[in-house]
């Protein structure tokens, strides 16, 4: 069984979209990424850092889908990272209505010892000095190092991200983050830019209109799946990450090929996650269900193109 160790907040969010609103619940980077990757035949580990405010039965949640939370910190008398927000009519836009980092303001994580030598390791979107000192706490170099940030790292924390990047394989970022992390508006050559950072592979996310990856002059487009109902993308991204590198894992395939494959299998899961409030979907999510969808996916990106003879 391969072996995953996930980097990310476990959180609660408080949501407001058109379709209602919530108080505090379930979320966070890594327990989104955990909750997808768990879907998959891996054995996966969280580090991160809660107050004695997050619900044991939260980290029971996790515990019995085979994470393993030893590497999460309990800190006496803080409180979990909080966020809330909302979202605009056409949920393509949010506001942060708060934000508090609690425990997270000091964190400093520890790798533990049987998950330091992990295939594949997903950085979910955190400082990154915190994504590099989990860089240098493994024993040795695993099969993937892949990174998800975003542009409040690129504007208040540039040359620690410069540096976490140079020691990754893959980076994923959305379509806007990766013009501003290269000044292109080219996604085409941002990828290229990316390469020369030092990434072998490039996943762009285009939200509603899929994601594209690139390896050197290799490109792949993965379109996202129309849905009839949108409730929250709060954690649709972190979702398509645990996919990706939960497949990944599973499968101990890198390679560009498979990594289609993993795009599709992200791109999947994400589509579920949004159908409801934080993450419920993901906790009810049946093995038929995704089977079914990814048959959706099939319909919509296969078919046969006819050449007509010239008049």
């Amino acid at each position: 069984m391969g072996k995953l160790l996930i980097v990310g907040t476990l959180a609660f969010d408080a949501i407001e979209s058109p379709f209602g609103k919530t108080d505090k619940i379930l979320g966070g980077a890594a327990t989104f990424i955990g909750l997808a990757a768990s879907k998959y035949d891996v054995k996966s580990g969280i580090v991160s850092v809660v107050g004695d405010d997050f619900p044991k039965e939260y980290l029971d949640l996790l515990n019995d889908r085979n994470i393993d939370v030893s590497g999460v910190e309990i800190v006496s008398g803080g409180k979990t990272f909080f966020w809330s927000g909302k979202y605009s009519n056409d949920l393509n836009s949010r506001e942060t209505l708060v934000t508090e980092l609690n425990t997270l303001a000091d964190f400093k994580p520890v790798v533990p010892e049987h998950f330091k030598d992990a295939d594949v390791v997903m950085l979910g979107n955190l400082d990154p000095k915190i994504q590099m000192s989990v860089i240098k706490q493994l024993e040795k170099r695993p099969k993937l190092i892949v990174l998800d940030t975003m542009n409040f790292w690129m504007d208040h924390t540039l040359d620690d991200l410069l540096e976490v990047i140079k020691e990754i394989d893959v980076i994923t970022i959305n379509d806007e983050e990766a013009r501003q992390l290269t000044n292109q508006h080219s996604l085409v050559k941002a990828a290229a830019q990316i390469h020369e950072m030092g990434p072998k592979y490039v996943v762009i996310k285009k939200g509603e209109n899929g994601a594209l990856l690139f390896e050197g002059n290799n490109v792949f487009f993965a379109p996202a799946l129309p849905l009839k109902e949108v409730f929250d993308p709060t954690g649709a991204g972190d979702t398509f990450a645990g996919g990706f590198s939960g497949y990944l894992t599973a499968t101990k395939n890198i390679s560009f090929e498979n990594m289609k494959n993993a795009i599709v299998h992200g791109s999947n899961l994400a589509s579920f996650c949004v159908e409801k409030f934080g993450t419920e979907r993901m906790q009810n999510l049946s093995k038929e269900e995704m089977e079914s969808r990814l048959d959706q996916f099939t319909q919509l990106t296969q078919f046969n193109i006819e050449l007509l003879n010239p008049s």
